[in-house]
């Protein structure tokens, strides 16, 4: 069997973070998510993340050209050499075919597309809490929420400013107008699988699952 190679698509709200944690767990693979690597190769203060450090403190938006080069040294730790689960990267065309590049001879296994409407989507993001220390999510209701007191280190649990409404709604018509369009070029490529996301948990991990078994010849 190849390098599984998975990429997990879906709106912002749809339990990415959730079930990636799952998938990587049940395949022993790195979670790798484009947020998380940004921090780290800033925290770092490598060649690259001081070629972000200096992005970000001008305002302006990461290029696709350091991104690509980011997820490319990440590809290339010895953790990352039986596979990897994909979280936030490709997010459009462009950055899907350089993934193409960077793994080749070996190709995506799956596009795991975790679709939910947009008003579930638009009424978890504003629901959600998150510990400013650890990052660790909550949602409305949750008594950590209710506290502002998260439960593993004691930090405290805020919305964030991207979970407000106006920004919601930028974040989801960024989704629609730049990454939506890459399931098309799973689908063409006959890897994509489309998972109902607003099913319970352990349903939706038991079809993400049966979904990359089947592309992965399990």
């Amino acid at each position: 069997m190849g390098r599984l190679i998975l990429v997990v698509l879906g709106k912002q709200g749809a339990g990415k973070g959730t079930q990636c944690e799952r998938l990587s767990a049940a395949y022993g693979l790195p979670h790798v998510s484009t947020g998380d690597i940004l921090r780290a190769a800033v925290r770092a203060r490598s060649a690259l993340g001081l070629e972000v450090a200096a992005v970000l403190e001008s305002g302006a938006l990461v290029s696709d050209d350091l991104v690509n080069r980011l997820v490319a040294e990440r590809l290339g730790e010895p953790d990352a050499a039986p596979g990897v689960l994909l979280d936030g990267y490709p997010r459009t065309r462009g950055q899907a075919e350089a993934l193409d590049a960077m793994i080749a001879p070996d190709a995506v296994t799956a596009c795991l597309d975790l679709a939910i409407d947009l008003e579930v989507a638009t009424a978890r993001l504003a629901a959600r809490r998150v510990c400013s220390t650890c990052g660790a999510i909550y949602k409305v209701g949750d008594p950590e929420a209710d506290s502002g007191v998260c439960s593993i280190d004691g930090g405290p649990v805020v919305q964030r400013a991207d979970d407000q409404p106006e920004a919601i709604a930028q974040r989801l018509g960024a989704y629609e107008r730049d990454t939506a369009p890459l399931l098309d070029y799973y689908r063409d490529r006959g890897v994509l699988a489309t998972v109902e996301g607003a099913a319970g948990l352990d349903e939706v991990t038991a079809a993400l699952r049966a979904a990359i078994d089947a592309r992965a010849g399990r």
